[in-house]
């Protein structure tokens, strides 16, 4: 059985990533790609389905850490006999995709074992393992190959790699499995000594350009540092999440495929990489954005893959029996072909806030955009699914007619600021249309509330987002009660959940837990509202929940007290960072976003 959510920890090489269990084992990898099949996929079933493991033979106290600034991991196992650190990371640098793993001995001397289990395809397929004379062990399966060098002797046993070895105080003990297309030839092997140099340079360079977030400065350059762990270098394109099919509800079918890359997370992703003084990421991120929309508007998608592909097929792994029996392990994600009204909103700001930011070109993709709101002008009054994806009938949600308004509202802001031939007075109209609209459809008089869509009496986290996209100003009474109805109706035990499950609006059995990033969108709108003291004791809280080594999944059961959902997440990330921001910033990422703040164009550096 796989370990907790919160007891796994993340390595990568800004082309894939790892889950390292506190126990020494890494039970998730997909080579050579975030979404190419797993390698190691006993997250999502059991260690048969793949998993390597170096660890004490004898019992051993944990602890672990990300060495200062990196994502170089530290287990330290402490026996009765001695104690020796693993060392896990991926050098970001290397041609080919590698794992190195490297035992220190620290005090006494300890026993350990290596248990290696290779299954391509997500667990399915069993490789063809030999032997070469050197005692590099080569494992193949079709278009796949996965090298071992390590001077440690390894055997066979019922299909699976073990090793027995024993590391005293002073020696380092390396093994590197590296992935390697199997009609290629093999590379030469890494020198371990120096990849773990260059790696710890790469990380600590990387991090030096983080702005600081006053006391929460550490726990913001954590956050930091896995959204670039999640970030696919060859293209900018970011993961929501390096896994797929982890449950929002352990035992439940609500499990997804993340390994893709996301519109609704466009703004927040601009803004929380330009505060955070990492301008490259947010101009790669932003070109990135305009080269995934890129063709026809009629065929904008919700999500895309890491270069932009378009055809995200949803398939169902049926020999996997999921996270704790939480079934169906998917891969791919059908919500591609959804319409999510949105996402229109969310390129559009997000072009307008890198052009007043300086980050791009003024002109950079207007008439992209010209032809964008074309069609949202056609169909922003159609109903659609909604930002999070329901799997039920379309409705017209409130958030998503709210967005339609942004698309038209950034879009004027940015005529009117740099003087673009536009049609002003009909995107004006549009504008007023929709704003009446969705007072007069998405506002309930009973509840004192926006709900969730038109007619309905069930409210949703995203409402939250309405002053903090500059719909209605934080004071307006009918924000004042929408924030009072969510805190009243979707509060668990002090955090947020998305809407109620049990009404079956998203098509889907009941049960999930608090959604975190929600949680800090209340955190943002209670700065909005000068309510300091309550923003803290909320940030607090939500940065409590974060793991040992400072991780975030999507979501958290206050029941069981545990991380639940995709992990580590993006989103929750990003909403950290942007929290920490807006509680510490003079100019905050909310009013930004809110356009609360003078419309200057401002560089960023």
């Amino acid at each position: 059985m796989p370990l907790r959510i919160e007891d796994y920890a993340l390595i990568g090489d800004c082309k894939s990533a790892a889950l390292v269990g506190r126990d020494g084992s890494i039970d998730w990898l997909c080579w050579p790609r975030f979404d190419s099949a797993a390698c190691f996929a006993a997250l999502l079933g059991t260690r048969d389905n793949g998993h390597w493991q170096i660890a004490p033979r004898d019992n051993s106290r944990i602890s672990r850490r990300y060495r200062a600034k990196t994502l170089i991991l530290e287990t330290r196992f402490e026996t009765d006999s001695g104690a020796v650190t693993l060392v896990d990371f991926m050098p970001p640098q290397s041609e080919n995709p590698t794992i190195v793993r490297l035992v220190f001995g620290e005090r006494g001397s300890v026993a350990l074992h290596l248990d290696l289990v290779l299954r391509f395809g997500y667990g399915a397929i069993v490789p063809w393992v030999t032997s070469l004379e050197d005692g590099t062990l080569r494992a193949i399966a079709g278009p796949d190959m996965v090298i071992l060098h390590t001077p440690v002797h390894t055997r066979g046993q019922n299909l699976t790699t073990v090793a027995d070895f024993t590391v005293s105080v002073g020696e380092m003990v390396p093994f590197l499995l590296t992935y390697v297309p199997s009609h290629a030839s093999l590379p030469r092997p890494l020198q371990p000594q120096s990849e773990f140099e260059a790696t710890e340079r790469f990380w600590q360079t990387w991090a030096s350009a983080c702005r600081p977030a006053g006391p929460w400065s550490d726990i913001v350059e954590r956050s930091l540092i896995t959204l670039k762990a999640l970030t696919y270098a060859p293209t900018g394109g970011i993961v929501a999440a390096p896994t797929t099919s982890l449950p929002e509800h352990v035992g439940g079918s609500r499990n997804w495929d993340y390994r893709f890359c996301w519109l609704r997370d466009a703004t927040l992703t601009l803004l929380t990489l330009m505060n955070a003084g990492f301008h490259n990421a947010a101009l790669a991120w932003n070109e990135w954005l305009l080269r995934a929309v890129a063709g026809s508007p009629e065929q904008i998608q919700v999500l895309y893959g890491l270069a932009g592909e378009r055809q995200i097929i949803e398939l169902e792994a049926r020999w996997l029996s999921g996270y704790e029996g939480s079934r169906p392990v998917r891969i791919g994600n059908r919500a591609h072909l959804q319409l999510q009204l949105d996402v229109y909103g969310e390129i559009v700001d997000a072009a307008h806030q890198a052009r007043r930011s300086g980050l791009a070109a003024h002109e950079s993709g207007w008439a992209m955009q010209l032809g964008l709101l074309d069609h949202l002008a056609q169909i922003w009054k159609d109903p659609d699914h909604g930002i999070w994806e329901v799997r039920g009938d379309r409705r017209h949600f409130t958030h998503s007619k709210v967005m339609a308004w942004v698309a038209f509202d950034r879009a004027i802001r940015s005529a009117e600021m740099f003087g673009f031939d536009a049609p002003l007075d009909r995107w004006r109209e549009l504008r007023d249309e929709i704003r009446a609209e969705v007072c007069q459809h998405g506002f309930s008089t009973e509840l004192g509330s926006f709900v969730q869509c038109y007619g309905s009496t069930q409210l949703d986290a995203s409402l939250l987002l309405l002053p903090a996209v500059g719909f209605l100003p934080v004071h307006d009474e009918r924000i004042r009660g929408t924030i009072a109805a969510i805190e009243r109706y979707l509060l668990v035990d002090g955090l947020v959940a998305r809407y109620n499950a049990e009404s079956q609006v998203d098509g889907l059995p009941p049960g999930e837990g608090a959604f975190l990033a929600c949680s800090f969108w209340l955190a943002d709108v209670y700065v909005l509202q000068n309510r300091e003291a309550d923003a803290l004791r909320l940030f607090k809280r939500l940065v409590a929940l974060c793991n040992d080594v400072g991780l975030l999944s999507e979501e958290y059961d206050p029941r069981s007290g545990r991380l639940i959902g995709n992990f580590p997440q993006a989103f929750s990330h990003f909403a950290l960072v942007n929290t920490a921001f807006n509680l510490t910033r003079m100019t905050k990422p909310i009013e930004q976003r809110a356009q609360l703040e003078a419309e200057t164009p401002q560089l960023v550096g």
